[in-house]
C-alpha cells in the first residue's frame, strides 16, 4: 500500500492541489502526468517565487549597491546555500549554477577534461548513459585522442560490475555514469563504484539528474568528484542546473566561458578569475530560476526526501504488478524496487511506442514519453527502436497507474480491431 502521509502529514491528493496544471483537462479528461523524468510539474510556491522576483525586486546580481539588486543577490545566494545543504555539500561555493545537467557535464569535459585528458587516456562510461553523459566525452575523445570503454548492461537492466572491475584494471583517467537510469530506472551503486574508481586513481563524475529529485543524495558520503543535476526535474524552473565539485578540483580548473562576472581583473592582454563559484558563472545568471529552485528545495524538504523515495517505491511496485498483468507488455529494467526508481519503460506487442503514447493521451488523458529517451545505445542494446515511458513523482498515486493500465488495454483493443479489418 502506498504511504499516503509525509513529514507534513499531507495526502497525495492534497499535494496535487499545490500544482495548478494538474487541475486542467486534456481531451476532456483529467490530466494524468506521467512524464516527470523528462520535466516535473511546478508547485504554486515556485511559480509565485518567479512572479514575485519579476514584480518586486527584478535586478541584476553581484553588481548593484542599490536595494533591489542587493535583495536579488541575497536571494540567489540563499538559494545556493539551500541547494548545497540539500545535497550535503560542505560549502555553498561548491555549487555552480549552470543551465542544466548537460551544461554541467560539458563544463567538466572542457575545463577539467581539456587539461587532464590526453591521447591514449581511458574514459569509462556505461551503456545506459543519457546522451548528455555520452556525447561530451565523445567530443573530448575526438579532440584529445582518448579512448572510450563501456560497462555493459545485463538483461535485467543492471550494470555488469564484473566488467567494470576489469576496465578499472586499465587505470582510466575518468569514470562517468548515471546515478539512476532515465530509461530503466536502475539505481547504480554509486558509493561503491566511486570508491573502486578512486582506488585506481580515476576522477569520477555522476549524472544525478534522475536521482536528486527522488532520493536523499549526500555528495560527501558518495565521494564523487563531480555531481550534476537539473532544476526542472525536481519541481524547479527550466534553465537552471547545478554542478557540484570537490573544491580542490574546481579551484584548479580554468573557466568554461569568459565574460562578465567571472573575472577579478581584466587587462587588454590578460585577466584573472573570480573566486568560486563565480569563476564558472560568466554573464548574467538565471536569477529568477535560481531563486525558484531554492523554493523547490524548500518544498521537497517539507515533504521529506525519505517520504518521496518510499512513496515512489510503493507506487512503482504497484505499477509493476498492475502492468505485468497486461498480455504482450514488456517492462525493461530491474524487477526489484530496491534497485530502481519510479521509471517504467515498456513496449506493447503490435503497437509502436509513439502510437501508444498518442492513444494514451487521446483516450485517457495520460502523458507519457515515447522514443529513445536520449539513450540510443541502450535501445540498441535491447534491439528495440523505442519504448514508451511512464515516470512517477510526488503528485502521482495508484489511480494514475490504474488509468495508465486502462489506456494500455484500450490501445490493445484499438490495434486488434484495426488488425481484424
Amino acid at each position: 500500500m502506498i504511504s499516503e502521509k509525509n513529514t507534513t502529514n499531507r495526502s497525495v491528493e492534497d499535494i496535487r492541489r499545490d500544482f495548478p496544471i494538474l487541475s486542467r483537462q486534456v481531451h476532456g479528461k483529467r490530466l494524468v502526468f506521467l512524464d516527470s523524468a523528462a520535466s516535473s510539474q511546478k508547485p504554486a510556491v515556485v511559480i509565485e517565487a518567479l512572479d514575485q522576483y519579476y514584480r518586486t525586486y527584478n535586478a541584476n546580481v553581484h553588481r548593484g549597491v542599490y536595494e533591489i539588486s542587493e535583495e536579488a543577490t541575497e536571494a540567489v545566494e540563499r538559494a545556493r546555500l539551500k541547494i548545497a545543504r540539500f545535497i550535503h555539500a560542505r560549502q555553498s561555493k561548491q555549487v555552480i549554477f549552470t543551465r542544466n545537467t548537460t551544461e554541467s557535464i560539458n563544463l567538466v569535459a572542457y575545463s577539467w577534461g581539456g587539461e587532464h585528458i590526453q591521447q591514449g587516456d581511458l574514459i569509462v562510461l556505461t551503456e545506459m548513459e543519457h546522451h548528455s553523459n555520452l556525447v561530451p566525452w565523445q567530443l573530448l575523445a575526438q579532440r584529445t585522442g582518448a579512448r572510450l570503454e563501456f560497462v555493459p548492461v545485463n538483461e535485467e537492466g543492471l550494470l555488469r560490475l564484473d566488467v567494470y572491475e576489469q576496465l578499472l584494471q586499465q587505470k582510466p583517467k575518468l569514470v562517468a555514469f548515471a546515478h539512476m537510469s532515465n530509461v530503466l530506472g536502475t539505481i547504480n551503486p554509486v558509493k561503491e563504484m566511486v570508491a573502486q574508481a578512486h582506488a585506481v586513481g580515476a576522477i569520477t563524475l555522476v549524472d544525478g539528474a534522475q536521482s536528486v529529485p527522488h532520493m536523499t543524495v549526500d555528495v560527501q558520503d558518495l565521494d564523487a568528484d563531480f555531481y550534476c543535476f537539473s532544476g526542472h526535474k525536481m519541481l524547479g524552473p527550466t534553465g537552471i542546473g547545478v554542478l557540484y565539485g570537490k573544491r580542490p578540483l574546481l579551484e584548479s580548473m580554468t573557466p568554461f566561458m569568459g565574460g562578465g562576472s567571472m573575472i577579478r581583473t581584466v587587462k587588454l592582454h590578460e585577466s584573472t578569475w573570480a573566486d568560486l563559484p563565480h569563476k564558472f558563472e560568466a554573464g548574467t545568471p538565471a536569477i529568477a530560476e535560481a531563486i525558484g529552485l531554492g523554493v523547490a528545495v524548500d518544498y521537497l524538504n517539507e515533504l521529506g526526501m525519505e517520504w518521496v523515495r518510499q512513496h515512489e517505491k510503493a507506487l512503482t511496485a504497484y505499477a509493476l504488478k498492475r502492468l505485468s498483468a497486461i498480455p504482450g507488455l514488456t517492462i525493461y529494467g530491474p524487477k526489484d524496487v530496491e534497485q530502481r526508481g519510479g521509471v517504467l519503460s515498456f513496449t506493447l506487442d503490435g503497437v509502436h511506442p509513439h502510437d501508444l503514447a498518442s492513444i494514451l493521451d487521446m483516450e485517457v488523458g495520460v502523458a507519457v514519453r515515447a522514443g529513445h529517451h536520449c539513450a540510443q545505445p541502450l535501445m540498441d542494446r535491447y534491439n528495440i527502436p523505442a519504448t514508451a515511458r511512464a515516470s512517477f513523482y510526488v503528485y502521482n498515486d495508484e489511480r494514475d497507474v490504474d488509468t495508465l493500465a486502462e489506456g494500455l488495454q484500450k490501445a490493445q483493443e484499438i490495434f486488434q480491431a484495426t488488425a481484424g479489418l
